[in-house]
């Protein structure tokens, strides 16, 4: 089955070969899509877009930057006509206790993850409005939900949680263009930023507070992608979708 023949993909911060965004990248091309690969380092952006196979894209771009945001997405325009997906994955974390959060590191974690969200959006929205269709798909965190616990520091939670608040604002003023925006949660998922950072023990004690008994994959967070990225969640905006194997069940 084909969820996505004849639509086009951007997917950010997707050239890491064991991260969530590769993954959804792999998993939208295997349903048809045509997919563009952004991440900060041109080549690996290139040879991410090379492993999907012939015809997808990879281009540098660094999200913070709303120039670069818009010149990738004009590339894209020029090559392509249309965007029909954007998923905002680009990310970084830092595990810092509340005191120990400097200016720089308040600046980094909330650029990346919360303004690289909103300029990436602003990006494709003009196209997507004209179209008068889109799917945004706006990675959060169970961090934002729970407060943080795992690896990121409030700072993290904080930008996780802002990109929730923006998911539901952007949802809702873009809802009348049939643009739908939404979000994902991922609980623990091992993946390159969380390999060789955790003690056996520490994993074990993670694992404990997953009802699933199990770490996600990131092939668990691929799948909620697809379905928010395709016509099966035609009627969805403004949600956030847990991906956590039941750790946030209350």
């Amino acid at each position: 089955m084909s969820l996505l023949k004849g639509k086009s993909a951007v997917v950010t911060g997707a050239a890491s070969a064991r991260g969530l965004g590769k993954a959804t990248a792999k998993l939208f091309a295997e349903h048809g899509a045509t997919v563009a690969i952004l991440d900060l380092d041109a080549e690996a952006a290139h040879s991410a877009a090379a492993d999907l196979g012939p015809g997808h894209v990879g281009l540098a771009c660094n999200v913070t930057d709303k120039a670069a945001c818009d010149a990738a997405i004009a590339e894209l325009l020029k090559r392509w006509g249309r965007v029909d997906i954007l998923v905002n994955n680009a990310g970084i974390t830092q595990p810092l206790k509340v005191m120990d959060i400097g200016p720089a590191n308040y600046d980094a974690v909330l650029d990346v993850n919360l303004r690289g969200t909103l300029y990436m959006s602003q990006a494709v929205i003009p196209c997507m409005r004209e179209q008068k269709s889109g799917s945004i798909v706006n990675l959060s965190s169970v961090s934002a939900q729970r407060g943080g616990g795992i690896f990121g520091g409030p700072h993290y939670s904080a930008a996780k949680a802002g990109v929730l608040g923006l998911t539901k604002a952007m949802a809702r003023e873009l809802a009348p263009a049939n643009v739908r925006v939404n979000a994902i949660c991922p609980g623990f998922i091992a993946t390159d930023i969380t390999a060789g950072k955790l003690t056996p023990d520490m994993l074990e004690k993670i694992v404990e507070g997953i009802p699933m008994g199990r770490p996600g994959e990131a092939s668990d967070v691929a799948g909620c992608a697809l379905f928010l990225a395709s016509e099966l969640s035609a009627y969805c905006t403004g949600t956030e979708v847990d991906v956590n194997g039941g750790s946030l069940i209350h």
